[in-house]
């Protein structure tokens, strides 16, 4: 099976071969890793209710 990279859409085999799979390259992981870091990509939901104690910094 082959698949697009979710970075850069550079056909990737599905198998054990690939490394970095469903990336094309470690480089494309970490760029996607960033991303979900810097909360550019987040899986849509309901908000969280409000926290009960304000004061605590968590």
């Amino acid at each position: 099976m082959v698949v697009d990279c979710p970075t850069c859409g550079k056909k990737v085999a599905w198998s054990e071969k690939s490394a970095f799979r469903p990336f094309c390259s470690e480089r494309c992981k970490m760029i996607d890793l960033g991303e979900w870091a810097a909360e550019e990509k987040r899986i849509p939901g309901d908000d969280l209710p409000p926290i009960a104690n304000p004061e605590d910094d968590y």
